[in-house]
């Protein structure tokens, strides 16, 4: 017989996993990039994105492993709190502070 529960248990199981994935990866991001990079760039301090990244990465795993709810992988409002502050992350902050120090003789339409 089908089970749809389990179908979809494995699901948002795998949906929990690739949260926590894309948390741990911004994490490590804002581990590796200078404070200066930051200033620089006019955003959000270090410590400010370190302590967001970091709860991300704690309640996306939480709910990975199944903390917050009956099963693996329930979602709920702290994992996609977590996915959105690790997707601003990912898509603004990183991009702005990936480009501070990389030098080099850059022209209007790239390195020359």
């Amino acid at each position: 017989m089908f089970q749809i529960h389990g179908v979809l248990d494995l699901i948002f199981w795998i949906l929990a996993i690739a949260a926590f994935a894309m948390s741990a990866w911004a994490l490590v991001h804002a581990l590796r990039t200078p404070a200066r990079a930051f200033a620089v760039t006019g955003k959000q301090s270090k410590k400010l994105w370190l302590i967001i990244l970091g709860l991300a990465a704690l309640f996306s795993f939480a709910s990975a492993v199944g903390y917050f709810g009956i099963g693996l992988g329930q979602l709920n409002l702290f994992a996609i709190a977590a996915v959105i502050a690790s997707g601003i992350y990912l898509a603004d902050v990183k991009p702005a502070v990936s480009e501070i120090g990389k030098g080099g003789n850059q022209g209007p339409y790239g390195p020359w």
